[in-house]
């Protein structure tokens, strides 16, 4: 048996409406990305949504942009507070985009930077005018407590901007992540929720920041409409008096990024939409039965907290006793097995090769992103899995631990 961290399923209807697609002969920018962007931000809970190529596409044009944004005090290399517990294009994102990365510790149970965190920190600050931002990433779903996480940031005079790229749907008192700051960030790779291969998506609710964005992803072209026209004719603010006859899709105001979006992927992630509710219900529910089938072994391994709000993008272990079982032992066992994994990605300034300048800096000042980058990793939970799998992977657990 063969079980996948994540699994993509296409079916007659997705198949359809991708040859439709092909069909019609616009394949970049066209209906199903503005529907997508309607429907992902009704979705969320947002004014606005934009589609972008990527997740990673998704932050950098969100940080570029706010720059750009009236009434801030946002400046290039300014600080952002932000997780050293990440896929590593969370931290890419903001050096490109021309900020200062600033970790603090995470939680163990939500993998996630705390409020508390951000304030032992923010009181050792002696110049808080070279700070900006509060930037916490809903890791593995979890979502981080960002009703004081956004107390602490007015206190401060400060932004919060969500990365909320592994949480699809995880609701926070009432509020689905990515809806509770400037601005946040979605990706829908292939693992995810929602996945079509490569995708972003940006949600905010100030529509300034949502048309400097879509300008900032098209290279900062002066124009900022939904939908870019093919059609000189029919393009709806060439002739404009404000733009004195120049033509607004190739004259550029600002210095953007090529982060346009196909109509393949919008087109798979609006067929994805009509089921999200059930896709993260199974994934919930398989979270919970392999929590059940694993409780035994809670003395050497830490498994997932249980939340019928979280909308987990895969089940995180984290071996608590390595003392015992080492984190490699028991991958390599479940690899051999057919059980893929992944290690849960490691600490940032600390474990990637990429930040080893920030090493010195940072070491021996984040112990629990150091230990859950040592020794976490994850398994798929996709609604793919039935209780065929979610048995095989317990048998399995069981003859490797017993």
């Amino acid at each position: 048996m063969i079980i996948q961290v994540g699994d993509l399923k296409i079916g007659d209807y997705e198949k359809k409406v991708i040859n439709e697609i092909l069909d019609s002969g616009r394949i970049s920018e066209g209906i199903n990305v503005k529907s997508f962007e309607i429907e992902w931000a009704k979705f969320i809970g947002t004014d606005y949504s934009l589609t972008t190529s990527s997740g990673t596409a998704a932050l950098i044009t969100g940080l570029s942009s706010l720059k750009y944004l009236k009434d801030t005090n946002i400046s290039n290399n300014s600080k952002v507070i932000t997780t050293p517990l990440t896929y590593i294009s969370t931290i890419n994102a903001i050096s490109l985009s021309n900020f200062d990365p600033i970790f603090v510790d995470i939680d163990m149970d939500t993998l996630g930077i705390t409020a508390k965190n951000i304030e032992d920190h923010l009181e050792t600050v002696e110049d808080i005018t070279n700070y900006s931002l509060i930037l916490p990433v809903h890791l593995m779903g979890f979502s981080v407590d960002m009703n004081k996480i956004n107390k602490i940031a007015k206190k401060y005079g400060l932004n919060v901007v969500e990365d909320s790229a592994q949480a699809h749907g995880t609701e926070y008192k009432n509020k689905k992540t990515g809806s509770m700051s400037l601005f946040s960030i979605f990706s829908f790779y292939i693992a995810h929720n929602i996945q079509v291969g490569e995708m972003g998506a940006i949600n905010t609710n100030n529509k300034e920041l949502m048309e400097i964005c879509r300008k900032m992803k098209s290279n900062g072209r002066m124009c900022s409409c939904a939908i870019c026209t093919r059609n000189t004719g029919s393009c709806p603010v060439k002739f404009k008096e404000n733009f004195n006859n120049k033509d607004p899709r190739f004259t550029h105001d600002i210095i953007g990024y090529n982060f346009k979006t196909m109509e393949f992927q919008a087109a798979l992630a609006l067929a994805q939409l009509r089921n999200v509710d059930s896709i993260i219900k199974q994934r919930n529910e398989n979270v919970k039965y392999l929590n059940e089938g694993l409780n035994e072994f809670e003395n050497i391994i830490k498994l997932p907290n249980y939340s019928s709000k979280t909308s987990y993008l895969a089940y995180p272990i984290i071996v608590s006793k390595p003392e015992i079982i080492s984190r490699e032992k028991i991958r390599k066992k479940l690899e051999n097995k057919g059980i893929e994994t992944r290690p849960l990605f490691g600490s940032i300034p600390t474990q990637q090769p990429a930040y080893s300048h920030l090493k010195n800096e940072y070491s021996n000042k984040l112990p629990n992103a150091d230990f859950v980058g040592k020794n976490g990793f994850y398994i798929g939970c996709h609604q793919y899995l039935g209780t065929e799998e979610l048995d095989y992977i317990i048998k399995t657990f069981k003859e490797l631990f017993h």
